[in-house]
């Protein structure tokens, strides 16, 4: 969620309405600075009392309560053998656990139990050292330990192992009690593992042959002396029209990289999560989110997480980058959870990065933005004489963002002169704004956290903030300071926030065919990657790993010609006028080239020809706008837009239920719901409507859950071939739709059929995601695995 909770979005709107009107016509004309010095004391308690009850709604400290419910539902699935499930139970289990508190080890103990029967032994290992240092029970530590031991001997590290089982062996001795039926089971697993010690060491296993078929390819890379993270054939321009802008310096190749740029500050969106509701009653959501599946500063996908000893909800994949996260940022956000959670992720990127920056650097520039005030109002006066500066070091010196040697680099400074565009949000949504980062700022303050916001005192590791010695309400000016930095940057993420996205598996994730979706993980400043403009037909794709991007030519790109990413509405997803209304949150008119041709002519787009509806009853194309009339002039039907549309609604909600079953494994039952779907589809949806391809593709996952690979290959090569009506034969949508059907092709050793389909999503997705990505990595481990088949099963393919 990037705006705040609706409720405090309501209360905002009704402080406003209730201003003076005097007062609200000098907010609406205020710089930042005059509406940070105007707008500090409309904060008033009554806001801070609502803020407080919302806060309530979504609880980010320690609860012991849930500590134990989390840790009894993982025990109970644990017992039902769902061992996935079970880890991500007693990872909140451990996050809500008080520092200190035995019963962590505990949490950690039984996550290591649960990751040894997934056979992830190296996590488990993590885990069972977790158990050890947070002091688990020393009558519980044998059973424990023998875990340790059976997972270095499944790594093969027997030394390891057999170093452990003495350990284990002198601990049992110590115990005294030899004859309980404990330890009387535990003497048994020891032996058994010593026979299977000896065994491996008698019998070593051979060493496996790495192919160099799936060897990672590196990219060859120039680095842009001007622009950093940029590639060579780039340059970076301006002019009163496009702002500042990429160009093509050189001609450049499909799948070329470049930009490889590190997010300079990124904030993980929690996902879709149940706020409690205002009641007595206390209900623990046992969801997963993307707050459970990702690690808080570097996203890197989690599997055993390791909690803040703060707060409930950060979570990261290492103790060194939750030491990281502390020093930087959490220190100071830990406490403020709740908050950050109700005003939503576009304050949290915006407190971030101030914390990121450093006070010294953020008052800098807010010092030298007053000075330069009148122009920041008027880029396009301050920037007018850059249209007429040469091409030179000398010239880019001048661009906003670049340093004093003409370099644009990724940094607070490039962040700071992202253009806010004050003059254009509304002055209710700038009242909103102020009043949360003032809210924000606020809290630090009474929290006694202000000091290390202006990084005035050491980062003591977990230390709790010290109570505050002020009794004003008035904000200090050096965090008056701070606010105003933050209002500027919850102004500039509407236009130039950067969504991290990561293709995420759907479905129950058991499948031989894995089907992904595309999600949004994160939302980021992304300096350099701000500088490219928007076309409805872009020439580049991004792609990310982590909190890092890059970006690739998705088609040759002639020198001179500038480079251009997609903010979102594509030429193939919406018609013209869906586009320019989505666009104009980006406070400009669209008029890149699909737009023009679309405007200009009678053309339709291709988003309107295909996405159409058809005549019920001859099922011939239909026209016109509300009402919509047969194109076959001896049908001459017309039916309402309406009806059709709410048709098309209820299609939806039947296919939703389908897959419902299908999550539910009643395959057999989905099958029929969603062919009678298609049927209902086909009497007022045009044959290529992406519904249609969907529908397909669905078909096609609930064979390949019945091994029906034919089936499944069937029903995914109709889904492909609709998906190449709307996005193109190189589309990374073709990509990701060749490598499900590689994996059907594959289980079902159509090897031919699937070799060739392994060549096409290559050739496609190295474009589009690099070399290096996962799913080519993939696709060449499945290469490498049917050319290595027996000749017999070859040529009978």
């Amino acid at each position: 969620m990037a705006l705040p909770v609706e409720e405090w979005r309501l209360y905002a709107a009704r402080r406003w309405a209730e201003l003076e009107p005097v007062l609200r016509e000098r907010l609406a004309a205020a710089s930042l600075h005059d509406t940070l010095r105007l707008g500090c004391g409309l904060l008033r308690p009554e806001a801070v009392a609502v803020l407080r009850r919302l806060c309530r709604r979504a609880p980010a400290g320690k609860e012991p309560a849930a500590a134990r419910f989390y840790r009894e539902e993982g025990n109970r699935l644990f017992g039902r053998r769902h061992y996935g499930t079970a880890v991500r139970l007693y990872s909140q289990a451990a996050s809500h656990e008080p520092p200190g508190s035995p019963e962590v080890s505990v949490c950690f103990a039984n996550r290591s139990a649960a990751l040894f029967h997934l056979r992830c032994f190296e996590v488990c290992l993590e885990d069972i050292a977790r158990a050890e240092s947070h002091g688990y029970p020393d009558r519980l530590l044998p059973k424990v330990l023998l875990r340790k031991a059976e997972c270095l001997l499944c790594l093969g590290r027997l030394q390891d192992a057999a170093d452990a089982l003495s350990v284990v062996e002198n601990k049992i001795a110590m115990d005294g009690i030899m004859t309980s039926p404990t330890h009387q089971a535990l003497l048994k697993k020891l032996s058994q593992l010593k026979i299977k010690i000896h065994e491996k060491e008698s019998c070593p296993e051979p060493a496996r042959e790495t192919c160099g078929d799936v060897q990672r390819r590196s990219e060859i890379w120039e680095e842009n002396d001007s622009i950093s993270g940029a590639s060579s054939s780039l340059s970076l321009n301006f002019d009163i029209e496009r702002g500042r802008h990429l160009v093509a310096s050189q001609d450049i190749l499909p799948g070329q990289s470049l930009l490889k740029e590190e997010a300079f500050v990124s904030v993980l969106c929690p996902g879709e999560s149940r706020l409690l509701q205002d009641s007595s009653e206390t209900v623990w959501d046992t969801r997963v989110t993307n707050a459970d599946l990702y690690c808080h500063r570097c996203l890197r996908q989690l599997l055993a997480s390791v909690p803040c000893r703060g707060c409930s909800y950060a979570k990261y994949c290492s103790q060194s980058c939750a030491d990281m996260a502390w020093e930087q940022y959490h220190r100071t956000e830990c406490s403020l959870g709740a908050l950050l959670l109700t005003l939503g992720v576009f304050c949290h990127v915006a407190l971030r990065t101030v914390l990121l920056a450093g006070f010294a650097e953020v008052s800098r520039l807010v010092e030298w933005s007053h000075d330069d005030d009148k122009d920041l109002h008027n880029p396009e006066a301050r920037c007018k004489h850059l249209s007429e500066a040469p091409d030179t070091r000398a010239g880019t010196r001048s661009i906003p963002g670049c340093n004093d040697n003409g370099q644009y680099q990724s940094s607070y400074q490039a962040v700071f002169n992202l253009l806010p565009h004050a003059e254009k949000h509304s002055p209710e949504h700038k009242f909103l704004c102020m009043l949360s980062v003032v809210a924000i700022c606020k809290q630090l303050q009474e929290a006694g956290l202000e000091a290390a916001v202006l990084n005035q005192e050491s980062s003591e590791k977990w230390s709790k903030p010290k109570t505050c010695e002020k009794t004003s309400g008035e904000l200090s000016p050096e965090l008056k300071t701070m606010a105003e930095a933050m209002l500027r940057h919850v102004l500039q993420l509407q236009c130039n926030a950067q969504a991290i996205t990561v293709m995420q598996e759907s479905g129950s994730g058991d499948s031989a065919v894995v089907n992904k979706k595309l999600v949004r993980l994160a939302t980021a400043f992304f300096p350099v990657l701000s500088l490219l403009n928007h076309s409805c037909c872009p020439n580049i794709s991004v792609s990310f790993s982590g909190t890092a991007a890059t970006v690739r030519a998705s088609q040759a790109i002639p020198s001179g010609q500038e480079i251009f990413h997609c903010y979102g509405p594509h030429r193939c997803r919406m018609r013209v006028a869906e586009r320019q209304q989505l666009l104009s949150q980006y406070f400009f008119e669209c008029r890149c080239q699909a737009c023009l041709d679309e405007l200009e002519s009678d053309v339709k787009s291709v988003a309107s020809m295909r996405n159409s509806f058809c005549c019920p009853s001859c099922r011939a194309p239909v026209q016109g706008e509300e009402m919509l009339c047969c194109s076959n002039e001896a049908c001459a039907i017309s039916v309402s837009r309406e009806s059709l549309s709410r048709r098309l609604w209820d299609l939806q909600q039947q296919i939703k239920k389908a897959l419902e079953l299908l999550r539910d494994r009643k395959a057999d039952q989905a099958i029929k719901m969603l062919l009678k779907c298609q049927m209902d589809a086909g009497n007022f949806l045009s044959p290529g409507h992406l519904l249609m391809g969907e529908m397909e593709d669905h078909l096609a996952q609930v064979y390949a859950t019945l091994g029906k690979w034919q089936e499944a290959a069937r029903h995914l090569e109709r889904s492909i071939e609709i998906v190449e009506m709307h996005h193109g034969p190189s589309s990374v949508e073709m990509g990701h739709e060749l490598f499900k059907l590689a994996q059907i092709l594959f289980n079902g050793f159509a090897v031919s059929e699937a070799l060739s389909t392994i060549q096409r999503a290559e050739e496609i997705l190295s474009v589009h995601c690099g070399p290096q990505s996962t799913q080519i990595q993939e696709l060449q481990e499945m290469k490498t695995c049917l050319s290595e088949l027996p000749r017999s099963i070859l040529q009978r393919t």
